[in-house]
């Protein structure tokens, strides 16, 4: 085998229009990655049970307020989930405020997330679902992590995926990590970052 490691490019299933996830990214067995930073964006602070529901109500009004504006239907349920704050919209016509591949919901993240730290002056980690996207998602995602390492484990070199946001790194990560053998590390810039999937050390 050549010194120069060969490195094989793997691309992901679309995901099938209503489905995403969380949103930390862990690399080579268990190390976050200037994790909650990076999957987040914000500094992860302890908050009390209450306080995290508080940030989802504060979610679920504005995400109300802005089905209002466009006149979509949806039930809107606020709840905590892994110790964050969690909301999520089901109904029908809602695909646009997903967009291709979860950009327009990670948009409207971001924008949630927003209107919760103009209340509350806290950085918040809230989670937002339009329509079960992150769900549907995160199983496309183990798949293409579980394939990546089979070809590792069988050709004995780094399988690189095609870039994805923070929630598809974190989802891939995860099952790679609970994998003997291999590891995961991201490397690049948004919004070309991308994980390798390796052996292990």
């Amino acid at each position: 085998m050549s010194t120069e490691e060969t490195v094989t490019e793997i691309s992901t299933p679309r995901a099938d229009e209503s489905q995403d996830a969380e949103g930390t990214e862990t690399t080579a067995k268990g190390q976050t990655e200037a994790a909650e930073a990076e999957a987040d964006g914000t500094e992860q602070r302890s908050t009390g049970e209450g306080d995290l529901f508080r940030q989802s109500e504060i979610a679920a009004d504005y995400v109300e307020g802005l089905l209002d504006i466009l006149d979509y239907d949806g039930d809107i349920d606020e709840l905590v989930s892994g110790g964050r704050p969690v909301v999520e919209v089901v109904g029908g016509r809602l695909q646009s405020l997903v967009g291709q591949r979860g950009a327009t919901l990670e948009a409207l993240q971001e924008l949630t997330r927003l209107a919760v730290f103009r209340q509350t002056g806290t950085p918040s980690r809230l989670l937002l679902d339009v329509g079960g996207y992150r769900a549907g998602r995160r199983k496309e995602l183990a798949a293409v992590a579980r394939n990546a390492v089979e070809k590792v484990k069988e050709h004995g070199e780094s399988v690189r995926l095609e870039p994805m946001s923070a929630f598809e790194r974190k989802c891939v990560h995860d099952v790679v990590n609970a994998i003997d053998g291999v590891a995961s590390e991201s490397e690049g810039v948004e919004p070309s970052r991308r994980i390798i999937v390796r052996p292990a050390d």
